[in-house]
């Protein structure tokens, strides 16, 4: 991922140094977990400990040297470990087990750390929404169907409903966080041939992960799984940021993007302020979503293992989780910081559309008053028509037409919008049961 998009919590969790970091833990653990069943010397477990070499960069650098004579990272990385620790003590490293034992189990505990971070951006952005709903409960604007004028919602709705799904977002990463928490220290073909099964469940409680039956790989439907809720929220990210672009329409104007003091919106057009942020995270849940796709191509592997999965996934679960959380995290700033026009919202709710968005109150005030529903709806049809190509309100044309049958009362009742939104706080009233 290019640092651009990149949190540099999650760059570090996948840089060169972690990731060695933890195939060297594994290591060891497996190791002294051989030393508790004596299999390995004791004293040669804790002179393994204590002369483990310092994952830094020079450490990273002998192994990449030391690969382009093995053309194998994880045999490449034995050697140096080896190398470092010295002595009969390090052939204690690595035995038993095969290169899938320590990269994957070290996988499951950095997916297990990305899982955590994901899952409290995800409560950032469900924290930012809810007081977004609650703030703007009862402030009208008009509810758009095929992009069009439809009948009156509430911003609280809207926002309250956007928070209901990232809700559902972040238990889906709670979900693939359980899901990645396993580990497999089998060896070969996954038979614990030349392993006892008790190493595995020793290095795995030390990580906090569960030992689960493997061929020679984790089964790769965890890491789909995990790709899924990652795509899933940023596609959540790209709905909100979809709405906010459409509503900072000039036509419609009812949101604005926050413009920092020194911001500049166009390099040629000074008046502009363009909704970039959201824009930028449309765009980049389109990349997220096509990762999903590489993670379930993955799944279908060779008998007990081929290694067609590796290269992808070293490309697509660090993007993944990168890109989740820049847009988990920059989705959050741009909701706590959208600027909502209330005055121009009303304008065109009750203004720019004729009041059109009143034509189902009518209806059903026609129908109420005795009229057959179809009639009352070719009636209500025309006069919308003719309101729509004269530019005259709706509620003008009605009151003109005899056919209409409605005294001004009853038209007074079918354009209250109190009335009509008497209910939408319901959304509002859900999130109450959310964790913050």
């Amino acid at each position: 991922m290019i640092p651009r998009y990149a949190p540099p919590d999650i760059a570090a969790l996948f840089g060169d140094e972690a990731r060695l970091a933890r195939w060297l833990e594994v290591e060891l653990l497996a190791v002294e977990a051989l030393a508790d069943l004596g299999v390995a010397p004791r004293a040669a477990a804790e002179a393994v400990r204590a002369r483990a070499p310092a994952v830094d960069a020079d450490f990273v650098a002998a192994v990449a040297e030391r690969e382009r004579a093995t053309d194998h990272d994880v045999a490449a990385f034995v050697d140096v470990v080896q190398e470092r620790i010295g002595g009969p003590e390090a052939a204690w490293v690595h035995f038993g087990l095969t290169s899938s034992d320590v990269v994957d189990t070290a996988l499951s505990v950095a997916l297990v750390t990305a899982s955590d971070l994901l899952i409290e951006a995800a409560g950032g952005l469900i924290g930012a929404l809810v007081d977004r709903a609650r703030e703007l409960r009862d402030v009208p604007v008009a509810g758009r169907t095929h992009g069009m004028h439809a009948e009156p919602t509430t911003f609280g709705a809207k926002f309250a409903l956007f928070a209901l799904q990232v809700d559902r977002d972040r238990e889906r990463l709670v979900s693939a966080r359980r899901r990645v928490a396993v580990g497999k220290l089998s060896g070969a073909v996954g038979a614990y041939s030349n392993i006892d099964p008790a190493v595995e469940a020793s290095v795995c409680r030390a990580l906090g992960l569960e030992p689960v039956p493997a061929t020679q790989v984790l089964s790769r439907d965890r890491h789909a799984e995990f790709l899924y809720a990652c795509a899933a929220a940023g596609t959540t990210v790209e709905l909100v940021a979809t709405e906010v672009r459409h509503l900072a329409r000039s036509e419609l104007a009812e949101v604005e993007e926050p413009f920092g003091a020194d911001q500049k919106g166009s390099s040629a057009m000074p008046h502009k302020r363009n909704p970039v942020l959201a824009e930028r995270l449309c765009g980049l849940a389109r990349v997220l979503r096509g990762y999903l796709v590489s993670g379930l191509e993955d799944v279908a592997l060779w008998h007990e293992r081929d290694i067609s999965h590796s290269s992808v996934e070293r490309i697509v679960l660090p993007d993944a989780a990168a890109l989740t959380a820049y847009l988990l995290r920059r989705a959050t700033e741009l909701v706590a910081g959208l600027v909502v026009h209330r005055d121009r919202a009303m304008e065109n709710l009750l203004h720019g559309s004729l009041g059109l968005v009143f034509s189902q109150s009518v209806l059903l005030a026609m129908v109420a008053s005795g009229r057959p529903r179809d009639e009352a709806y070719r009636v209500v049809q025309r006069d919308a028509r003719r309101s729509w190509e004269t530019g005259r309100p709706f509620r003008s044309v009605l009151a003109e037409d005899p056919e209409v049958g409605l005294s001004p009362a009853e038209l007074d009742r079918a354009f209250d919008l109190t009335h009509l939104l008497r209910h939408a706080g319901r959304a509002v009233d859900a999130l109450e049961g959310i964790a913050r």
